[in-house]
């Protein structure tokens, strides 16, 4: 009986590159989904694959108990791991794979994409010009503003070089801190996320969804903000509570609100957030580029090769060693 695999992430799927050779190769036998998929939909289809090769689908405890005992990895395409139960990964005994390292330079980009987006209010002009319109707003420079980081790992170093460039003041908050990088790039450390937000223009996050992370951008933590300050999420959409950024943007503390990240993705038609004027939002393509969706593929792929075959190197996020079979 073949390997079955079920394929789950769009980007891998939809962008060339060899990575699709690579899978083809193996004589899998591949189920291909549009994910990321809801807990119902894995339900249906749990228990009749060997490996998860997926995106943000939601894998709850009761999806990895339906999954057993034929799943034996779990390979993740990107970083985040907040859409899986690894309590329970760990408990099962199956290990989950990620991809570290291969998208940070990227995520980066489009972080400040964002931000110029708004500050040059290019979104708005753009469409105007479409229309035959010339509609000349006056934006704002990031010359010089001041910048808070939340979380100092591969993005939040990459935000930092970045920000440098445009000699923008770097205040950061993180439990890790690359003293090298800091020391280079001039940035002010904080105790404490309140203290950075008290002291910044602009609020990016770029850390991990946990029970302590979830809506740390909060209505407490917006108002110590000063007038007309931004924030830009590339993170993950839990990471701010949206009833405070939208209080936030119609009392004026917020001159806008920059996110490639939703609570739900896709968003329902009808959230506030799509529609507000100060609002750019982008469907998670922080890292979709044609560079970066074939690293992070091999990346993910690599992995769960070397781990099927039981030989080469694999970055294991839960800890779970594979046994000797």
């Amino acid at each position: 009986m073949p390997t079955r695999v079920l394929l789950t992430t769009c980007s891998f799927q939809d962008t060339p590159g060899p990575h699709h050779l690579q899978l083809e190769s193996q004589g899998f036998e591949i189920v291909r989904e549009r994910g990321p998929l809801t807990e119902a939909r894995m339900l249906e289809l749990a228990g009749d694959f060997d490996a998860f090769l997926c995106g943000d689908d939601t894998i709850t405890r009761a999806v990895l108990e339906k999954s057993r005992p034929r799943l034996r990895v779990i390979s993740k395409y990107g970083i985040g791991l907040d859409k899986i139960d690894i309590s329970a990964t760990k408990e099962l005994g199956i290990p989950v794979l990620f991809t570290p390292g291969v998208n940070h330079t990227t995520v980066a980009e489009h972080t400040f994409c964002l931000l110029l987006a708004m500050q040059k209010n290019l979104v708005e002009t753009a469409n105007a010009t479409r229309q035959g319109k010339w509609l000349r707003i006056t934006g704002h420079e990031l010359w010089r503003k001041r910048i808070g980081l939340i979380g100092m790992g591969r993005i939040g170093q990459e935000m930092a070089r970045r920000a440098r460039g445009f000699d923008m003041e770097i205040h950061a908050f993180g439990n890790f801190w690359p003293d090298d990088v800091a020391a280079q790039y001039g940035i002010i450390r904080h105790e404490s996320i309140d203290s950075l937000f008290s002291s910044v223009d602009i609020v990016s996050p770029h850390t991990k969804l946990t029970k302590d992370t979830y809506h740390l951008i909060n209505r407490e933590r917006l108002a110590l903000l000063p007038e007309g300050a931004y924030v830009v999420n590339t993170g993950r959409g839990e990471l701010a509570d949206p009833a405070a950024i939208l209080e936030a943007l119609d009392s004026g503390r917020l001159a806008g609100y920059g996110t490639d990240v939703m609570e739900q993705e896709p968003p329902a038609e009808d959230d506030p957030l799509l529609a507000h004027p100060k609002v750019l939002v982008t469907a998670h393509i922080g890292s979709r580029t044609f560079e970066s969706v074939p690293r992070q593929a091999k990346k993910s792929l690599d992995n769960l090769l070397n781990f099927l075959s039981g030989s080469g190197p694999i970055a294991c996020a839960n800890g779970v060693i594979p046994s000797d079979e």
